[in-house]
This record gives structure tokens, C-alpha cells and sequence, in this order.
């Protein structure tokens, strides 16, 4: 009689530790595309309340119940992907993971992670002979669902294993396009996503100070409000955030009361924005918008100082504009976000530049551009300009500068203009957009007080200064009070 033939255990495509929201449905987006995947919980029972009695039942799913198991599942080279929270986890996993792995095989860590931490692991990964990818993922809980925006980073020689599966569960644009490519070595991919997440600190402040102007400055009602934000949203504003602020606008519980009303005003924050404002600082790039909206989260926070100081600290009535004055103000708040939203852009991208010679990226910022237009939160028709902007010259030192935004902000400025003047008589608090004003008038300034400043500095430091009937590179100093000596300092950083 002859003997029965063992059947081969179908292997995964990739592994994925973590059933959190996240990793669930990144997990059930594979699965959906055609590939098998493996999955791993530090709590066991997850592992079957998910695969056994819960939304992967039936799927191509396999749960394993140890790391081993889940490493021993998998087709070589194995991809194993951490969906784990940032910082003393994701090292914890790597240690328990790496034994069972062999040379060529990848980790990949798919949680917000800091970009430093992704430049020690991708070192300490590759010098076992291991392959590290750090990914940005975004897009919340519905993209990784139904396909986010990916942004990888790490170790190159890994994205010809992962392509293939990265592109297949992201998000497409209208033209079928991937949002998700290879961004660069090391840190790339996190770094992208975090600039990503400081962008969208700034889109959401912006919008807030425009929904504050439209309430307080306007005393607009939530469902007018919802009919400019349901208009602009076809326009040149039309974007995720704008769509949902939308809904947010226009949705009552059950007693038909608003729900955004009922809401306390202090947010809440994960420290994505706050990583972008000190990288921001470590690179000297002016990233004021941003800097901004982390600091209004931070101001909000303080709720029971704001409503003391209330009590007792005075500003101007606000006199609430109405009329014709009030239709011209939510037409000027149009603008007004539209111009900001440029510049916040275009300092996220002076920041991508300014990172990417420090650390020897090769950045791909139209393809950026790209990987933003679908899946992520701060998704919008806008971005599409700004994929065309660096393809047509990919060494374009600022967005303001390219002639679609130079013309777009040009267009703008008086609207801009007449809304922060107006914050500021009424005593609304602008802060992101009257930054961006700022950031505008500074950049395009071919002479700031900064000599002045240089001045002061030499004054009481000896710093030194350079001048402008000499050449750049040389060096002065002033014994300002007669009573110094000629020794000056001899460390000078623009």
C-alpha cells in the first residue's frame, strides 16, 4: 500500500506582529490583494479572537501563537513587519525576532517611529546581515483598510522584496498610480512621514482658526458653516481634512444637539509635530507654521489657566462682521487658507531638502508628492501641482517659487492680508496662518533687520559680522565701547 504524501504547508507572504487597529486591517488589506499572511500578538488570545472567531475567519490568514512560529511560516526572505507603538517595543520585538532570522531577511517597522531610531536599527539590523525597513504609514484606521499612503525607507536592497506587496495594498490616485515608492536610505521613510504628520498639524490648526473666525468674527451657525465647507471642497481646497470637517460640521447625536459643540476645546497630540518643529531647529529651517499649530495644541491643553485669564484679561468686543462684509470675509477666508497652506507646504519640503544633505538622502520630492495624493490624511487635488512643480525642475529651492503658486499667492494676498487684520482688531487668535503671512513677507524680503541683530550679538559677544561692502566669508569686529580688546569669538553659524 502506498504510503500518503505529506502535504506542504502553504507559506506567508509576510508576517505582521501587532493586532491593533492598524496591523488588523493592514493584515485584511494583504489578505484581500491575494496574499497570504502570517500573523503574531504578544497576547495570544488576540491571535485566535482574530483569526479564529473574528474578521480574518476564513481567510488566508495563518496565527501563530510564538515568534517562532510566525518566523517559521513565512517564504524566504522572510518579511516580518512590526505594527507595533514606537520606541522600547519595536527594539524588544527586533531582539526576539532576529534569532530565527537568516542573512537577507527583512524587518519592517510600520509604527510612527522616530527617524533617528530607524537610522540606529537599519545599522544594527544590517550588521547581522539582516535587511531594515522603516515605513511611514498613513491614512488611520479606513486606509489601512482599504489602502494607505506607504512611504519606506531603510535598507535599500529590501524594496525589490516588498514592492510588490507595498503597492499592491496602497492607495492608488485616479490614475492608477501607487502611493507608495522607495524614499530613501536610513531614516528617509520616517522622516517623510513625520514632516507628513507636521504638515497635517498645520492643515488642521489652519482650519480651526478658520472655523473660529466664522463662529466668533462671522456668527455663523454650524450648518452655514457646512455649506462653505461642502463648496470649497470642490474647489482648490478640496482635501481630506476639508471633506471631514465637513461632516464634523454637520453631525448631531441622537438628541439632535451638534456634536462638535460638546466637545472640550484642549487637543491632544502623539508628538509627531513637536519631532518636525526640533528638526525644524536642528537644521536651522524656518518652519514656523508648524511650529505654530504644535504650540496651539499645547496652549489648548491648558484649559483651566485660559478660563481663569478669561475672567480677567481684556481684548477688544468682537464685533461680529455681517452683510456684504461677511460674505467678502469667508471668501477672504478662502484665500487666506488656501496662501497658508501653501506656505506650510513649502516648508515641509524645505525641510525634506535641508534633511536629505545632511544625512545623504536622495530624495524624490515630486514622487513625495505622489505617495500624498491618495491614502493619507493630508491627501488633496493640491498635491497633484506639487508633484508637477518638482517634476518639471526637481532642483526648485522653495514652492513659493514655482509660477503656479507664485501666481496662486499672488492672487491671494490682499484676501490674506485683510483676514489677519481683521483676527488681530477682532482679538481672534491666528497663529499658523498670521505665521505663514509672516514666513511670506520674510522670505521675500531681500533685506531683514538681521544686521541689526548681528550687531547686538558682536556688541556683548564678540561674535563677529560680515559686511556688505566685502566679500561673504570675512569676518569683523567692533570694540563698540571702547573698553574691549580686539579678540573676537571665533564660531559663526547662519
Amino acid at each position: 500500500m502506498a504510503a500518503k504524501r505529506k502535504t506542504k504547508k502553504k507559506l506567508a507572504d509576510i508576517g505582521v506582529v501587532g493586532l491593533a487597529v492598524m496591523g488588523e486591517n493592514l493584515i485584511l488589506n494583504a489578505e484581500s490583494k491575494g496574499f497570504t499572511v502570517a500573523c503574531f500578538n504578544r497576547t495570544t488570545s488576540k491571535v485566535d479572537d482574530f483569526v479564529v472567531n473574528g474578521r480574518a475567519k476564513g481567510k488566508n490568514i495563518i496565527g501563530c501563537k510564538t515568534v517562532k512560529a510566525l518566523v517559521k511560516s513565512l517564504k524566504r526572505p522572510r518579511k516580518v513587519m512590526l505594527m507595533v507603538k514606537a520606541g522600547g517595543a519595536v527594539d524588544a520585538f527586533i531582539e526576539q525576532v532576529i534569532p530565527y532570522l537568516e542573512k537577507g531577511d527583512i524587518i519592517i517597522d510600520g509604527g510612527n517611529s522616530h527617524f533617528p531610531d530607524t537610522i540606529r536599527r537599519t545599522e544594527y539590523c544590517e550588521s547581522k546581515g539582516l535587511l531594515y525597513i522603516g515605513t511611514g504609514v498613513s491614512g488611520g484606521e479606513e486606509g489601512a483598510l482599504l489602502g494607505p499612503s506607504i512611504m519606506p525607507g531603510g535598507s535599500k536592497k529590501a524594496w525589490r522584496s516588498v514592492k510588490k506587496i507595498f503597492q499592491a495594498i496602497s492607495a492608488h490616485t485616479d490614475e492608477g498610480e501607487a502611493c507608495c515608492d522607495w524614499v530613501g536610505e536610513g531614516g528617509a521613510g520616517h522622516f517623510v512621514k513625520m514632516v507628513h504628520n507636521g504638515i497635517e498639524y498645520g492643515d488642521m490648526q489652519m482650519i480651526c482658526e478658520t472655523y473660529q473666525m466664522m463662529t466668533q468674527g462671522l456668527g455663523m451657525t454650524n450648518a452655514e458653516m457646512e455649506k462653505v465647507f461642502t463648496r470649497w471642497n470642490k474647489g482648490k481646497l478640496d482635501s481630506y481634512l476639508i471633506e471631514i470637517t465637513r461632516d464634523i460640521l454637520g453631525y448631531t447625536d441622537e438628541e439632535g444637539n451638534d456634536t462638535v459643540d460638546l466637545i472640550l476645546d484642549t487637543a491632544g497630540q502623539k508628538g509627531t509635530g513637536k519631532w518636525t518643529a526640533v528638526a525644524a531647529l536642528d537644521e536651522g529651517m524656518p518652519l514656523t507654521l508648524i511650529g505654530e499649530a504644535v504650540f496651539a495644541r499645547c496652549l489648548s491643553a491648558m484649559k483651566d489657566e485660559r478660563v481663569a485669564a478669561a475672567k480677567k484679561l481684556k481684548g477688544p468686543e468682537i464685533k461680529k462682521l455681517t452683510g456684504k462684509k461677511k460674505e467678502q470675509m469667508v471668501k477672504d477666508l478662502q484665500e487666506a487658507l488656501y496662501a497658508s497652506k501653501i506656505v506650510s507646504y513649502a516648508q515641509g519640503y524645505q525641510l525634506m531638502r535641508a534633511a536629505a544633505k545632511t544625512y545623504g538622502w536622495n530624495l524624490n520630492y515630486g514622487g513625495i508628492a505622489l505617495m500624498w495624493r491618495g491614502g493619507c490624511i493630508i491627501r488633496s487635488a493640491f498635491l497633484g501641482k506639487i508633484k508637477e512643480a518638482f517634476d518639471k525642475n526637481p532642483e526648485l529651492d522653495n514652492l513659493l517659487l514655482d509660477p503656479f503658486f507664485k501666481r496662486a499667492v499672488t492672487r491671494a494676498q490682499e484676501a490674506w492680508r485683510r483676514v489677519v487684520v481683521s483676527a488681530v482688531e477682532l482679538g481672534i487668535p491666528m497663529p499658523a496662518i498670521s505665521a505663514a503671512l509672516a514666513y511670506y513677507d520674510g522670505y521675500r524680503a531681500a533685506r531683514l533687520p538681521a544686521n541689526l541683530l548681528q550687531a547686538q550679538r558682536d556688541y556683548f559677544g564678540a561674535h563677529t559680522y560680515e559686511r556688505i561692502d566685502k566679500d561673504r566669508g570675512e569676518f569683523f569686529h567692533t570694540n563698540w565701547t571702547g573698553r574691549g580688546g580686539s579678540t573676537a569669538a571665533s564660531t559663526y553659524i547662519v
